[in-house]
């Protein structure tokens, strides 16, 4: 909801042109100037400074179009003309040939209100940029719109309706992005079907070497090029410049990946592909997502830019009360390393829905989904304040759920014999909780898509609001990726068909997110990226949660299900040597650098159960906030976040750290001046360290003022968190002193 327009569009009619005129467009505070103009052979070309150094040298923009057949019929009328081959090869050009039509600029300036966020008002504000781009060989037109923001530049193609381009198909977007030097670059290996890589940081020179080690096997994966990479992409020029790299308000196109030049350090877009090799079939008028270029010279403005969101459209949901963060435990983790099952049987080798009597079949006996286990969550849940339990393997089919290119995998509806849906639902409400649903689909699309109705129709007669999905594995209809144009499109099917039934969703393998939340902020989490459970499954790299803020998370908020106590997985399942490479407190801190609106406390409850102590801080800490304050920020080295919670002066802080650490003296200027604050804050002890002593940690509770400062030390792979809360009553501080 927009609660103030500051200004409206003024639009500049630009009345003379020539062929190659260039334009300039900069940002409102004028540390952003892009020019735009048309080169030799009529190619459309940009560059961007920012506080007068060039960021992105002269770079082509574009599309490559498919080529038509010569002779495929159009339409049911014969006709002897056929286009001549010369013809069809000229139309496929949609790069070059251009001459500058038309030029507009404009300015526009609003504060919106999120209905969840890390702040509760956003400034957009930019300068544009339109230009309309004549291709008089093929007698057609284009336009180009630039968005200048005091955080960086958007930029997407727009395509009219017109005679001559209306239906097409795009063989390739060559957008580049022309980069001044061989960066520094936290890369993820570019790929059709998982974002679950650990980050590689390495020169852009150096990404063709170590290409092959940073492609690890996932159930689904696609790499497509030695120089390939994905977005968000970030860099650090050696002059201290950070370059983000990614896309906003992806619908109904193919995601885009980057492929780098590494000779001349370029990168240009590089869609995913369908089954047929295609990247999209468009019709006018339509449009490209936002192509993102954010810029700064202080690494926290990176984690303060809101540009995504801000070039995604307003929120479409008129009623949104129903919309709420959450914060939840779940039947989940014992399964992921290995000591529960998803499955009901070991029994059954090959599953045929309705065809099964699973009351017939033995149970394994460590089938995790079943209901006096899943009351032991719900009555922790009720006791400590969580508002939500997820089930995982509720549901009949998961004997046979992974690797067969099964289209009837699931129904979503039909529980196995020892998961009583209605028993628990009655049970969790008396409690003052709600079960979570699981949907996950296998990447049978199709299969979801037939069932998708009845599914949330059962879980609205059931009393679920919200829903984790999942895409494991390859698609069906297969030969289609996870990232591709037709699977965006059911992402946000699924998204907007859930609001009907005003259901919240977190999908898990889809696309990651470009700020769609916005638009449809019932999408209230995103996995797509390496989470948790891969603690156990080797390990992430320890300073994976440094580099996220700056990367994934720049497209929307993620369920990271972070607050592993017990890091050593063989006390879950001896079988299972993974260790969690973090400390106990930087689990804690998680809560607050890992921004989301859905926050799961992961472990199992008797883990948590001997650290009450801590587990204290996962309680108090909000979901929803107010005002973010970025104190510190390094990536792939550190980070630390100061959160004030929503509708109150309370203040939570989180601190990251690589496997070097981090020392610091803290201020704490963003307290309110002339108030007094109790502060507990959760530190890794002197010998803690992620991979030696995890679990030593002190606690230590004073009094804080906006004039304090602390000295704090984050261990190898560990943090701290600090709750900060406003003193109403000075009795609530007899005996403490001030920090």
């Amino acid at each position: 909801m927009i609660i103030k327009k500051i200004s409206t569009f003024v639009v500049l009619l630009l009345c003379i042109f020539t062929a190659n005129a260039q334009q300039k467009l900069t940002s409102p505070d004028g540390n952003f100037e892009m020019t735009f103009r048309l080169d030799e052979k009529g190619a459309p070309v940009y560059d961007l400074t920012y506080k007068n150094q060039l960021v992105i040298k002269p770079s082509k923009l574009g599309l490559e179009l498919k080529k038509e057949d010569a002779n495929k019929q159009t339409d049911f009328e014969w006709t002897d003309e056929k286009p001549n081959q010369a013809d069809l090869d000229l139309k496929a050009d949609l790069y070059n040939g251009f001459v500058l039509k038309d030029a507009q600029t404009s300015t526009f300036d609003e504060t919106w209100t999120p209905v969840w966020g890390e702040e509760n008002a956003i400034r957009n504000h930019y300068n544009e940029l339109a230009v309309t781009l004549e291709q008089p060989k093929n007698n057609r037109y284009i336009i180009i719109r630039f968005r200048l923001f005091d955080d960086g530049l958007g930029f997407r193609y727009e395509f009219p309706q017109q005679p001559n381009l209306n239906y097409f198909v795009i063989k390739e977007e060559r957008s580049q992005f022309a980069m001044t030097g061989d960066h520094k670059a936290f890369w993820l290996p570019g790929d059709y079907d998982t974002q679950e890589y650990d980050y590689t940081e390495s020169r852009l020179s150096e990404i063709r070497g170590l290409m092959k080690k940073a492609i690890t096997p996932n159930s689904s994966q696609t790499p497509f090029s030695p120089t390939g990479v994905q977005t968000s992409l970030l860099m650090k020029t050696d002059n201290g410049l950070y370059i983000n790299l990614h896309e906003a308000a992806l619908i109904d196109y193919s995601c885009m990946h980057l492929n780098l030049d590494d000779k001349n350090m370029v990168f240009e877009s590089w869609l995913t592909p369908d089954a047929k090799g295609d990247k999209g079939y468009m019709q006018t008028p339509c449009h490209t997502p936002w192509r993102t270029i954010i810029v700064t010279d202080d690494a926290r403005n990176m984690l303060a830019s809101r540009m995504t969101l801000n070039l995604n459209e307003p929120c479409k949901i008129e009623d949104t009360s129903w919309i709420k963060p959450v914060k939840y435990v779940g039947v989940w983790w014992d399964m992921i390393t290995g000591k529960g099952s998803w499955a009901y049987t070991d029994e059954v080798p090959s599953v045929k829905l309705g065809e099964i009597d699973y009351t017939q079949t033995k149970p394994n006996g460590k089938h995790s989904a079943n209901t006096a286990n899943v009351k032991r969550y719900i009555d922790f849940a009720a006791e400590h304040g969580f508002d939500q339990v997820l089930v995982e393997g509720w549901n009949e089919g998961w004997e046979d759920w992974f690797g067969k290119s099964k289209d009837y995998v699931f129904d979503f509806v039909t529980p196995y014999p020892d998961f009583d849906v209605k028993e628990l639902n009655a049970y969790a409400a008396s409690k003052g909780v709600k079960l979570m649903m699981h949907h996950e689909t296998s990447s049978s699309v199709r299969n979801y898509e037939r069932h998708m109705d009845k599914a949330y129709q059962f879980m609205v007669d059931n009393g679920y609001n919200s829903l984790k999905s999942g895409y494991v594995g390859d698609m069906i209809p297969r030969g289609e990726h996870h990232y591709g144009q037709w699977l965006n499109n059911h992402y946000l099917y699924a998204v907007k068909k859930a609001a009907d039934y005003k259901i919240m969703v977190n999908a898990h393998e889809a696309v990651r997110p470009t700020g769609i939340c916005r638009t449809y902020p019932n999408l209230i989490g995103n996995e797509s990226a390496r989470g948790t459970e891969y603690e156990s499954f080797g390990g992430n790299n320890v300073n994976h949660t440094t580099i996220l803020p700056f990367t994934r998370l720049m497209g929307g908020p993620m369920d990271y299900t972070p607050g592993i106590f017990e890091t050593d997985c063989s006390k879950m399942d001896p079988n299972n040597t993974s260790r969690v490479r973090s400390t106990l407190v930087r689990q804690l801190a998680l809560y607050v650098t890992m921004y989301s609106p859905l926050q799961m406390a992961a472990d199992i409850p008797e883990n948590y159960e001997r650290f009450m102590d801590a587990f204290q801080f996962i309680k108090d800490v909000a979901i929803d906030w107010d005002e973010t304050k970025y104190l510190e920020a390094e990536p792939g080295d550190y980070l630390t976040i100061a959160r004030r919670a929503k509708s109150t002066g309370d203040w939570y802080v989180g601190c990251t750290a690589d496997e070097n650490g981090h020392q610091t003296k803290l201020a704490f200027d963003f307290l309110e001046p002339g108030k007094k604050y109790i502060a507990t804050i959760y530190a890794d002890a002197k010998d803690a360290s992620w991979d030696k002593n995890p679990q030593a940690y002190t606690i230590t509770k004073g009094i804080l003022t906006n004039k304090s400062k602390l000295n704090l030390k984050a261990a190898s792979g560990g943090g701290f968190a600090i709750s900060i809360k406003e003193v109403k009553d000075n009795k609530d501080t007899k005996g403490l002193k001030r920090l």
